[in-house]
């Protein structure tokens, strides 16, 4: 069963095209992600999908419900994790987690319990009770991812969710987001070529708005004739079309 059925998508700004026409089918339980530089038009993929930005033509279906018109069936079965770490600075890292469950719903005791589910989960345990300003950015990362994922989504989208930490963070972060594999359908975006290859069961590879090619690391390289995703990433990028 397709979990996302994108089709002829586009956005459009004045003169500019930030999505252009592109059709995907991301599967149930996947692990997918999107490829590509800065501007290829990933962030804005993901606001359509999410029901933040509206689409200036086609349509997107998640879970079977239309973005265009059903957006009030979508947004209870996904969340995202933005690129802008989602956190309460104030809040201590259990009631950021509290926060979300209520705002979804949930009663005070459910909350509570919920919270330490994923505090335990992400290991945020022995922080429960400090100030989320106090958290590195790799653990302020991973309570943003937590919070996203309280609400039980059955789509979650992670922007970016690497953006600007070390390699020690980005790794620890990995296997985080690893340990969701299977469980759930994941979109990420990312242009990270590394991080694509290592984290995704399927790659998408935008450029300029475009979905220039989907598949398997292994059957992108193979498509483009070269030895590795990296050179078949800048190949498309050189080529601006395959």
């Amino acid at each position: 069963m397709s979990a996302v059925t994108i089709k002829k998508l586009t956005k459009r700004f004045k003169k500019r095209t930030a999505v252009d026409g592109i059709d995907l089918k991301i599967r149930e339980g996947e692990f997918f992600a999107l490829l590509g530089t800065n501007g290829a038009g990933k962030t804005t993929t993901i606001k359509m999908l999410s029901c933040l930005l509206e689409p200036t033509s086609g349509d997107a279906e998640l879970m079977g419900n239309s973005i265009m018109k059903h957006s009030h069936a979508v947004k209870p079965i996904i969340n995202v994790s933005p690129q802008e770490t989602a956190i309460a600075s104030k809040l201590s890292v259990l009631e950021n987690l509290e926060l979300i469950a209520r705002i979804y719903g949930s009663s005070a005791l459910e909350a509570t319990r919920k919270a330490h589910e994923m505090l335990q989960t992400f290991r945020l345990t022995e922080r429960a009770k400090d100030r989320a300003a106090s958290l590195s950015g790799g653990m302020q990362r991973r309570l943003s991812i937590a919070m996203a994922l309280i609400t039980k989504p059955q789509i979650l989208f992670l922007d970016e969710p690497t953006l600007g930490l070390d390699v020690h963070a980005r790794r620890d972060l990995w296997n985080t987001i690893r340990e969701l594999k299977g469980k759930i359908t994941i979109i990420l975006t990312t242009h990270y070529l590394e991080e694509a290859e290592s984290l995704a069961d399927r790659i998408g590879i935008m450029h300029r708005g475009k979905m220039e090619m989907v598949g398997t690391a292994a059957e992108i390289t193979n498509a483009t004739g070269t030895n590795n995703l990296e050179e078949a990433f800048l190949s498309i990028e050189d080529k601006e079309v395959v």
